[in-house]
């Protein structure tokens, strides 16, 4: 069998307005302090591929426009709903009283690992990625309901944070799209 590569005319893809009256994964992305443009961009574009419901960018994290974001972003900042909030402990407490679940991507003493996590499709849940060095706030991976890692086999004891994301929202949107 031959294969052919698509071009980007037969891929049949949504508009950004038809984006947002779409039905969207029950995600949401918390981005806690993430100093790199290209990765805050790199999480829009993964947030669009899975119908995220919407990222929030926090503390020092930058925000749309800016040409770096926007590098990576390849326009999904026009399509994923997004909201800077300055600290991310207070939008976790929020969130929690909205009965969204909260989730910190992190290596910690009892964290579930990735493929182990149960989901629930009628929960809402929230993804923090933390600071390329410093990760997740340790007040906020408190706050969390749950820690998740994910495994990883190598030398290496960390992946980047745009990696990160796309392993994690993958794996979730798989198992809420189940």
């Amino acid at each position: 069998m031959k294969h052919r590569k698509l071009k980007n005319s037969e891929l049949d893809r949504i508009t950004p307005s038809e984006f947002k009256d779409t039905d969207k994964t029950p995600l949401i992305v918390i981005l806690d302090n993430i100093r790199s443009l290209n990765n805050i961009g790199s999480v829009f574009r993964t947030a669009d591929a899975f119908l995220v419901k919407k990222i929030y960018l926090c503390g020092i994290t930058a925000t749309p426009p800016h040409k770096d974001i926007q590098k990576t972003a390849l326009g999904a900042t026009d399509s994923v709903e997004w909201e800077y909030v300055a600290n991310t402990l207070e939008l976790v407490e929020k969130l929690k009283k909205e009965d969204i679940t909260i989730l910190s991507i992190e290596q910690a003493e009892g964290a579930t690992s990735l493929q182990d996590l149960a989901i629930n499709p009628e929960y809402t849940y929230a993804v923090i990625f933390g600071n390329e060095v410093k990760g997740v706030q340790q007040e906020v991976v408190s706050a969390s309901q749950q820690v998740i890692e994910i495994p990883q086999f190598g030398t290496k004891h960390s992946l980047n944070i745009s990696v990160s994301a796309g392993v994690v929202l993958w794996e979730l949107f798989n198992k809420l799209r189940r």
